[in-house]
């Protein structure tokens, strides 16, 4: 049975392996679990990285932080190309960089070489601008809200494993190996790709410029503002632990990098029953309590880090636990604050979708940079801490705005 576009227009149905058809959701699953596991893989790295090419700890940082920043920017501009262009053609270009960019970091032979090749592999974002597009061609909106839940589940579960596996590969063969089991995940994804994408996008663009000129209407808005500050300083938090987590746990807890990609499935694992019960409960409690609740069980997890950490409780156990707790209160915010950033003008809901994840992805990035810089030897875990503290307490100040702005907006209707 055909399905209906958001247009209304009958579709075919997806055919496994039938690039006449839509894609599978599964291959949608793969697409945006590969750009997931590339992110987190090379995380219990960083140190080896640093060492092998005689590079300050902040500079193999970079390897998070400026990939984050391109991961932003990105998201601004392959979303108009593919609604030129197409979704097909943008994202198998975009997959066909990604691997030759992980063949040059396997290879790279200076710091500088090797950032560059990272940068470029940054192109395997298009599975996170362009997975969210393919779902709204294919189907109308109660539809699409089941699928992107398939989607996000495979990201969930993405940094969960990609840790892991990334810190047993590099203890038993090194760090090159890493990237080289990303090639063959790549080359894969990537021929499932080719096989199974059809074109979905049926009506392009004449222009590139129309997404960009939708911007100045959401940045009037107070509440796109709210909820992207929101959803920024909360992935803010997690952001700031991966520039400087790995630090953290081999410098100063003194890990192997198999233990530390182990302890990072906590962080994911939390982050993964967040998501769950936001998907249980948000219907029933409300965007902004949601969000609410989020930012506190996250804001407690990092005092109680602060507390344990200041007892001399300083083990590999108090400090992915606690941090633990900022996975699960992200997954309780994010997905609200995410819902709450379309919404504010539904009929501008993919450029908000994209300037909204450039928004929070950049902020990220800076946040990462910020905690690569801010330790160092003699610090310890707090310039860390501290920052993932201050972070979270925002989250609950800006949560506290949104719902005084939609108190007001519902008293000004009520006068009217």
């Amino acid at each position: 049975m055909a399905t209906q576009s958001r247009t209304g227009t009958p579709r075919p149905p997806a055919v496994w392996l039938d690039r006449r058809t839509p894609p599978h959701v599964v291959t949608l699953v793969l697409m945006t679990g590969l750009s997931a596991l590339n992110m987190n893989m090379v995380l219990p790295s960083l140190p080896s990285l640093a060492a092998h090419y005689h590079a300050d700890y902040g500079v193999a940082s970079l390897t998070v932080s400026a990939y984050l920043g391109l991961t932003a920017v990105l998201q601004l501009v392959l979303g108009p190309l593919s609604d030129r262009y197409g979704r097909r053609p943008v994202t198998l270009g975009c997959f066909a960089v990604f691997l030759l960019a992980t063949l040059g970091c396997a290879f790279a032979p200076t710091i500088e070489w090797f950032l560059a090749f990272r940068m470029a592999q940054a192109t395997v974002a298009s599975a996170f601008a362009l997975s969210r597009a393919i779902v709204r061609d294919m189907v109308g909106t109660d539809e699409a809200a089941s699928l992107i839940g398939y989607i996000t589940m495979g990201m969930s579960l993405s940094p969960m494993i990609a840790p892991v596996i990334g810190g047993f590969v590099d203890e038993a063969f090194g760090w090159r190996a890493v990237f080289g089991l990303t090639f063959a995940v790549g080359v894969a994804v990537t021929a499932l790709i080719w096989a199974d994408q059809g074109e979905t996008n049926t009506t392009p663009s004449e222009s590139l410029t129309a997404q960009f000129r939708a911007y100045p209407e959401l940045l009037r808005s107070p509440r796109f503002w709210g909820y992207t500050a929101t959803a920024s300083f909360a992935s803010g938090t997690f952001f700031a632990f991966l520039g400087g987590g790995p630090l953290v746990a081999t410098e100063f807890l003194h890990m192997g990098p198999a233990e530390v990609g182990a302890y990072f499935g906590v962080i994911a694992l939390g982050y993964l029953l967040g998501n769950y019960l936001s998907g249980r409960f948000a219907a029933q409690v409300g965007l902004n309590r949601m969000m609410l609740s989020g930012s506190l069980v996250a804001t407690a997890g990092m005092a109680l880090a602060l507390g344990l950490f200041a007892l001399g409780l300083q083990s590999a156990t108090t400090f992915f636990g606690t941090i633990g707790l900022v996975g699960v209160g992200n997954g309780l915010l994010l997905p609200s604050a995410n819902a709450g950033i379309v919404s504010v003008r539904p009929h501008l809901a993919g450029s908000a979708s994209g300037l909204g994840g450039a928004l929070m992805i950049g902020g990220g990035a800076a946040l990462s940079v910020l905690a690569g810089a801010m330790l160092g030897p003699g610090t310890g875990a707090w310039p860390l801490l501290w920052l993932m503290f201050v972070c979270s307490v925002v989250s609950i100040g800006t949560t506290l705005w949104v719902m005084q702005v939609a108190r007001r907006r519902a008293a000004e209707a009520a006068g009217r």
